[in-house]
């Protein structure tokens, strides 16, 4: 009877061992993988930083739609000229500083005939109108600089694009293209700079759409995580050493009493 309490005693001590090894190894990998995820998030942002403040270059023509990606693109400052079909604009609700509202997506064709959607900024709910805004429209042939956008498929979060009552949540390039017949048009978008004139515009008399809001931010919590993965690896440490070493008491106390039966 003695052996066989032993050994269930020998074999939960077994499964603990184990069970602590194993978590210990995957929190240290999540650990280990958090910060290799925030080496590459600091790459990133100045890879990003890198591209914003870069000279605006020629945006990537219809032989480079195809390559065209997050991790060598998105930000990237670029220029294009062209006529923009301010008729087959598009209002994508927006929230920015300046308040809720919408992003005014405007086709912009060019010579060979691609297009591409020009985000020309923000407008509050009482501009959305084309006459109730202040900044005049483009004619003509326009040269527009800006950042290179990629598309947002889908929708926003938790609300759907439903083209066919033209509500738009997020700037689907493809699906705002259709809606509107557009053919050759680019797997991007352009959030527009802002003009010199909109500089010199105030609060009294803003200059409708608003150009230059776009949000470059990237959540960059990788370290905090590491060091709770950390933590809890060696919080598992401490919890097995108090578990061996408050067994390794009870050993020597159940020890003496062994011997004095042995004795009697």
């Amino acid at each position: 009877m003695a052996a066989a309490v032993r050994q269930r005693s020998t074999a939960a001590r077994v499964a603990l061992a184990v069970g602590a090894a194993l978590a210990f190894a995957g929190f240290f990998a999540l650990g280990t993988w958090q910060v290799e995820r925030r080496a590459w998030k600091l790459d990133l942002i100045a890879r990003v930083e890198q591209r914003v403040h870069a000279p605006a270059a020629a945006a990537p023509g219809r032989n480079k739609w195809p390559t065209v990606n997050a991790a060598n693109d998105e930000y990237r400052h670029v220029r294009l000229a062209g006529t923009f079909l301010h008729d087959k604009e598009t209002l994508v609700q927006a929230s920015t500083k300046l308040g809720a509202g919408f992003w005014v997506l405007t086709p912009l064709r060019s010579a060979d005939g691609t297009v591409v959607l020009v985000n020309r900024g923000f407008v509050p709910p009482e501009a959305r109108e084309r006459p109730a805004r202040t900044a005049p429209e483009p004619q003509g042939e326009t040269t527009v600089a800006g950042l290179l956008r990629l598309t947002e498929p889908k929708g926003g979060f938790l609300r759907k694009n439903d083209a066919a009552a033209d509500r738009w949540f997020s700037r689907d390039v493809q699906a705002i293209a259709a809606a509107r017949g557009l053919n050759n048009v680019a797997p991007y978008f352009v959030d527009a700079e802002a003009a010199p004139t909109q500089a010199t515009a105030t609060i009294d008399t803003p200059a409708w759409p608003a150009a230059g809001l776009t949000v470059i931010a990237f959540p960059n919590s990788h370290l905090v995580y590491a060091l709770t993965w950390y933590g809890l690896a060696l919080m598992v440490l401490v919890a097995a050493w108090f578990v061996r070493r408050s067994e390794n008491a009870a050993h020597a106390e159940a020890r003496p009493v062994q011997d004095a039966r042995r004795d009697d």
